[in-house]
């Protein structure tokens, strides 16, 4: 019983570690302290040394010898290079994905729903969230886990967050382009994995 709860509770501290790199609350080149950080939520320092390291793996945060835990100073040609790697997988989901979505696009159209209103209300941290619920849930209709497995680990929802907070990467409608996307799986489409490359590609910053 155990180790659930320790993995539980590594990722509250993880996400509680994003949320406040994204939200500015440590920025740039600013140190992370592993027991500060324990004490405020009330847990050990293991959970929380385990949670800095997934976040150094994401090149979200770096150390270094007598100097501890540092939030990464990225630069948009660092956050760039996620999104051909991110591109090449999710045109693979799309393409396996496709019989199945173009039956039921049921999983993708929720979030398309509140894009809409995210994007009427230029609610960022909404885009944020709907844009990426939207290619989890393409990814995961794939039906292929080391797929989603690799797809996740690229810390997908902080690397949009951070491109839309520290480098104003926004798109001209959200909604707009996934809903074009539902209606492509509709469709049957053909060339329904070079369009969601080609969409992935044009939401990279630009060096």
């Amino acid at each position: 019983m155990t180790p659930p709860v320790v993995q539980s509770l590594r990722e509250q501290i993880r996400e509680h570690i994003v949320e406040g790199i994204v939200s500015g609350r440590w920025k740039p080149g600013e140190r992370i302290v592993e027991r500060r950080i324990a004490v405020e939520l009330e847990v050990s320092q293991t959970p929380v040394r385990e949670a800095l390291r997934e976040l150094e793996t994401l090149r979200l945060i770096e150390s270094a010898p007598n100097k501890g835990v540092r939030v990464r100073n990225l630069s948009a040609a660092d956050l760039e290079e996620i999104y051909p790697v991110r591109a090449g997988l999710e045109q693979i989901a799309a393409e396996l994905a496709a019989p199945r979505l173009a039956a039921d696009c049921s999983a993708l159209e929720p979030h398309v729903a509140a894009l809409w209103e995210a994007d009427r209300l230029e609610d960022g941290t909404a885009q944020v969230r709907h844009t990426v619920g939207f290619h989890r849930e393409m990814v995961r209709a794939a039906g292929n886990s080391v797929l989603l497995h690799t797809w996740e680990s690229l810390g997908i929802e902080v690397f949009t967050a951070l491109s839309i907070r520290w480098l104003g990467t926004v798109q001209k409608s959200y909604a707009e382009e996934h809903e074009a996307l539902v209606q492509a799986f509709r469709s049957r489409d053909p060339d329904i994995g070079v369009l969601v490359k080609r969409h992935v590609l044009g939401c990279a910053p630009r060096a």
